[in-house]
Formats: C-alpha cells, sequence, structure tokens
C-alpha cells in the first residue's frame, strides 16, 4: 500500500463504519444491548482508524482541489463544508457519548446518542461521497 492508496482506504473505512452504526442501532431498538455495545466499539475503532489514516495521507499529500466543473463545483462544496463542520463537532461528542456508556450512565448516553448518531452518520456517508466526487467521478 502507498500514500496515494489511502484516499480509497478512507472511504473503505468510512463506508464500514457507516454499516456498524447502522447495524448497532438496530442492535439497539431490538434489545440487543450486547451487540449494539460490540457494534458501536467497531464503529469507534474503524473510525478512529479513518482518521489515523486521514491525518496521515493530509501530512504528506496536500488537498487536491476540485475541478472547476461550474454548478457541479457548487454542489461538491455544499457536500464538503457541512462534512467538515460536523466531522470536526462530532469527534468530542463521540467521546462523551462513549464516556456515558462506560460508565453506565445511560440516561445521558441515549440523550447525547440521539444527536450524536445522526450526524455521525452523516459525516460517514458523505466523506465517502466527498471522496467519489474528487477521487472517481471528476477526475
Amino acid at each position: 500500500m502507498t500514500i496515494e492508496d489511502l484516499p480509497t482506504l478512507n472511504a473503505s473505512l468510512n463506508s464500514v463504519s457507516f454499516v456498524l452504526l447502522l447495524c448497532g442501532f438496530f442492535a439497539i431498538k431490538k434489545g440487543k444491548r450486547e451487540l449494539h455495545i460490540k457494534l458501536m466499539t467497531g464503529a469507534l475503532v474503524v473510525s478512529a482508524a479513518f482518521l489515523t489514516s486521514y491525518l496521515i495521507y493530509h501530512f504528506h499529500v496536500p488537498s487536491k482541489k476540485f475541478p472547476d466543473l461550474g454548478w457541479i463545483k457548487t454542489v461538491y462544496f455544499l457536500i464538503l463544508f457541512p462534512h467538515i463542520i460536523l466531522a470536526t463537532v462530532m469527534v468530542p461528542m463521540i467521546l462523551k457519548t462513549f464516556w456515558h456508556a462506560w460508565r453506565g450512565e445511560w440516561d445521558k448516553h441515549k440523550k447525547i446518542a440521539r444527536i450524536t448518531f445522526p450526524i455521525w452518520l452523516y459525516v460517514s456517508v458523505t466523506g465517502v461521497v466527498v471522496y467519489l466526487m474528487l477521487y472517481r467521478w471528476f477526475v
């Protein structure tokens, strides 16, 4: 694997995180707490691997500019900007959500998870869309 392969790895990790998050959500809705814990822990680990890989990539490679494609570039930025803002905001939210679960503070966990979960899902899926737009669809 080379440094140029990391964007594809990152998109793959985002996809896996998305699937784990959805499965974790459905597990807790069906009352399967142990499965929920395993799936959400998996999502956390995969997201941490993504963040590590993302930072390594951008330490070595400058940001790629999106081509000037008129309205498509506008759509790209409409996806990218909220993605960046929410990705930054979600890290402490995820940690706080896990902290409450770790401590068995289920009411607090549930309250913040209702906000953290959709943001985490959004960031995961838009991360894949940004990758596809930047590295696959409009190259």
